[in-house]
């Protein structure tokens, strides 16, 4: 199976060259397509020499500035589809997302359309030197967002996916009006009206090894607020499900 990484990147030029020599150690058929914002520490330039070294397997796609999660994925995907890419991956450029989780995400998509590097199923876990608030911070967002929303997935946060190539073809990327990480619940909600089959990998979420995180008490506070409008924004395709299965 043909793997394309698509990993969003904003000064990550310390973990980039570490994460590529990390996902070409795996016994998968991996290439990596870097969404870089035009970092100011140079990711762009570290990117594109890492693409001389490897040609073929790491591709740079630069933007002129700070975008946004949802345009970077989906500016991803958009290339990634016209290539012969089998199976498509959302991953952190951080080392969040172990690596050689994919393996096992991999082998759980032979028989589901969406697979979720999952915290929050049997075997997964986030990061044991987290303090209990933080811990309790990230099950309650994960909770609350599912629970809305009426997700049986018990992580709907989670920014580590893999998906077959035919399902992302049929997604109506239009739709989605969701910037920052509550992108990634829209896009699993908006999956999950559609039918498609999801499956859940267990993974350790570490804090990020190097560099500075960018998540903030503002950007959860907005992603709670989002979750409601992400519910009224697909009531018709939810309906629709529904009057489908009478």
């Amino acid at each position: 199976m043909r793997i394309t990484v698509v990993t969003p990147t904003y000064n990550e030029a310390e973990n980039l060259p570490k994460l590529v020599s990390a996902l070409f150690s795996l016994p998968l058929d991996v290439r990596i397509l870097v969404v870089d914002d035009n970092s100011p520490d140079g990711t762009g330039r570290v990117a594109d020499e890492l693409a001389k070294s490897h040609p073929g397997r790491v591709t740079v796609l630069h933007r002129p500035g700070k975008l946004g999660l949802r345009s970077a994925y989906l500016n991803g995907f958009q290339k990634v589809l016209e290539s012969d890419a089998e199976a498509i991956v959302q991953m952190d450029a951080d080392f969040s997302h172990d690596p050689s989780a994919l393996v096992g995400m991999a082998k759980l998509l032979a028989a589901n359309d969406v697979v979720l590097g999952s915290r929050y199923v049997k075997g997964g876990s986030v990061d044991e030197r987290w303090p209990l608030w933080r811990k309790s911070l990230s099950a309650f967002g994960n909770y609350y967002a599912r629970t809305i929303l009426g997700l049986p997935l018990r992580d709907v946060t989670t920014g580590y996916r893999m998906w077959r190539r035919e399902i992302l073809q049929q997604i109506p990327f239009e739709r989605i009006q969701s910037n920052g990480y509550v992108f990634l619940v829209e896009m699993a909600y908006l999956a999950y009206c559609l039918e498609f089959k999801f499956g859940e990998s267990p993974i350790y979420f570490a804090d990020r090894r190097w560099g500075k995180s960018k998540m903030s008490f503002k950007i959860q506070a907005e992603a709670a607020f989002r979750i409601w409008q992400v519910l009224w924004h697909y009531r018709d395709l939810k309906k629709a499900g529904r009057l489908a299965r009478l």
